[in-house]
């Protein structure tokens, strides 16, 4: 117990505290900028068992962010490599490694024994898709996001209502690191937040970060905490899907050009650009699955179809071909 005396010694942990960490099991989404704080932060503190998903590998850009990789690293498994650095930091933790993309399907599987979720893909496609599935199994899951020099960080589910709760609407745009670019510090400490929440949530530390968010504006050096534990679910909300849940019988709408999307997500599909939606007579007795790159169109499109009093709807987040 050498390794984690100076958190035992606060008296919150103890060694109570330390068994509850070494016997705790975290699903981690993303091995990239918030990962590469929040991990190490994880395996620091003894938390006993990681399962880790993350399907892209290094590459140069990546580490000016993502600090738990070198220059030797380039080209190799994100989620490999940061199995092998997490290791030599504490080989006393086990690491599962899912080197691949995940979604809705994969995630009954996933979830299985896990005591806490951790949202490090920054991907509002997975973040809605990892909320739903824990608010099933009140799971709770930590999210972040964070974009240039500003971000965010919260506890959801479990105790504490939904992401869907907050945020039942996904933004009107779809930047992201890769088109509007983001300082390595903020990543850094969005990451180091998440991992001090879900330390609090696996040692049921109180006031609990479950039901909490906290902005970060490191522009106009602002932080700005709030509770949203009233916050009501939904009643109606379009689901995220994956292709290993698509059907024969659904009606899969392709919402990006031949140019975009040469080859969709199914053999036999309906192209219909966005802005064509309102004029678009879908069939009245199957599921429609809108589809496009990251979910934004999707989203936009299926309000359009809820508005027209269509309910059986779908969203599907397809990568670019």
């Amino acid at each position: 117990m050498d390794r984690y005396q100076r958190q035992m010694m606060l008296p919150e942990i103890g060694v109570e505290g330390q068994q509850k960490l070494a016997d705790a099991r975290v699903l981690v989404v993303g091995a990239g900028g918030l990962g590469a704080t929040l991990l190490p932060q994880l395996v620091g503190a003894g938390v006993g068992f990681i399962r880790l998903c993350d399907d892209d590998e290094v590459a140069l850009h990546n580490l000016h962010r993502q600090t738990l990789f070198t220059m030797q690293d380039l080209g190799h498994s994100k989620a490999a490599r940061a199995q092998q650095a997490l290791l030599q930091r504490n080989p006393e933790v086990q690491i599962e490694v899912v080197p691949r993309a995940i979604g809705a399907s994969d995630l009954p599987h996933l979830l299985t024994d896990i005591d806490l979720v951790i949202d490090a893909a920054d991907n509002f496609a997975v973040t809605y898709q990892l909320s739903d599935a824990c608010l099933a199994t009140q799971i709770p899951l930590i999210s972040a996001s964070v974009l240039g020099r500003q971000g965010y960080v919260g506890g959801f589910c479990g105790s504490a209502p939904s992401y869907r709760a907050l945020f039942p609407r996904l933004p009107a745009s779809a930047a992201n690191c890769n088109t509007a670019g983001v300082m390595g510090p903020a990543v850094a400490t969005l990451g180091a937040m998440q991992a001090q929440m879900a330390l609090s949530v696996l040692l049921d530390l109180q006031p609990s970060p479950l039901g909490s968010v906290i902005n970060c504006d490191f522009i106009n050096w602002h932080m700005r905490a709030f509770r949203f534990d009233g916050a009501e679910e939904p009643e109606n909300s379009v689901p995220f899907i994956d292709e290993q849940l698509l059907t024969k019988d659904d009606c899969i709408v392709e919402l990006r050009a031949v140019e975009e999307a040469p080859v969709s997500v199914a053999n036999i599909v309906e192209r219909v650009l966005p802005q064509a939606i309102a004029d678009w007579q879908p069939p009245q007795d199957r599921r429609i699955v809108l589809v496009c790159a990251s979910g934004i169109r999707a989203a936009q499109a299926a309000s359009v179809l809820e508005a027209r009093g269509f309910t059986r709807l779908a969203m599907l987040a397809a990568k670019r071909p």
